[in-house]
């Protein structure tokens, strides 16, 4: 497996893409899967930079969550507020190996 890239300084932005960031909090969830606000959480807790910004990043992680075919929805959360997000199994290998090039899942 590839390496984890070093941690970046508390106010540099990750060089990491999106899907990056989403895969690897969905990967480091012990069910694989989880909720829009837990990803905001990991993202926030893992990298400062987006603690002090504007949420417009959160838009960001919404948009790729909903327009990335290596993303599906996994069941509806336990109070009904929301959907589990998590890898598409086509992609989940690649991820796990930290390979995210984009392409397209295979359905």
């Amino acid at each position: 497996p590839a390496p984890p890239p070093p941690p970046p300084e508390p106010g540099d932005k990750p060089a990491q893409s999106y899907i990056a960031l989403i895969s690897t909090a969905i990967l480091s969830s012990p069910d694989k899967k989880l909720l829009l606000s837990d990803i905001y959480q990991w993202i926030m807790d893992n990298y400062p930079y987006f603690k002090n910004k504007e949420k417009s990043w959160r838009n960001s992680v919404r948009h790729n969550l909903s327009l990335n075919e290596c993303f599906v929805k996994a069941g509806r959360s336990d109070n009904g507020k929301g959907h589990f997000w998590a890898i598409h199994p086509a992609n989940l290998e690649d991820f796990a190996k930290g390979d995210y090039h984009r392409r397209r899942a295979r359905r």
